[in-house]
């Protein structure tokens, strides 16, 4: 029996600032979008409080105070997903948390929040955006492939099971 395609239903939607009083509901939608990544690599809280799949209010809180940019994208009052941006320099940015709660995935919504941030970005000025992923992981590598990121280098960190690869959107 062939494997059933999720339909893709079209929605109104819209994406802003995150602000400070987001940050649980944040939080929570990250969790979920990295969980099941999280159970197939054995990350737990215990082994790897930095993984997504741990986030935390008061963590997000910290990233927001040093500078890091949250995007919410909401539809019929409710979140679906959300990303961040870091300006890392006066030419760089990093993308962080990209995440969509799992029965809104493969639904564009994703595809949308990272255009929204490239808007964004252009806007700031930036030549490039960079996001890591994990370098295992070739279905999310030609996603952003397809969306004009281009692979650069591998880098390891040490909080990391496997080496991340870096992807690159040069946005002038």
């Amino acid at each position: 029996m062939p494997a059933r395609k999720k339909q893709i239903i079209k929605m109104e939607f819209k994406i802003r600032k995150a602000e400070g009083h987001d940050v649980e509901q944040l939080a929570a939608i990250i969790r979920s979008a990295f969980e099941d990544a999280a159970w197939h690599l054995g990350i737990s809280q215990q082994n790897n409080s930095s993984h997504p799949s741990n986030c935390r209010a008061d963590r997000l809180i910290q990233e927001m105070n040093r500078g890091v940019v949250y995007y919410i994208l909401e539809a019929e009052g409710q979140a679906f997903g959300c990303i961040g941006m870091e300006m890392i320099n006066d030419e760089l940015g990093r993308l962080d948390k990209l995440a969509v709660l799992p029965p809104e995935q493969r639904r564009g919504l994703g595809q949308a929040l990272v255009e929204h941030t490239i808007a964004e970005a252009r806007k700031k000025n930036l030549f490039r955006l960079q996001i890591g992923i994990g370098d295992e992981d070739d279905q999310l590598r030609d996603w952003f492939e397809k969306l004009g990121f281009e692979e650069n280098e591998q880098k390891a960190f040490s909080q990391f099971v496997s080496p991340v690869s870096l992807m690159t959107y040069y946005c002038l």
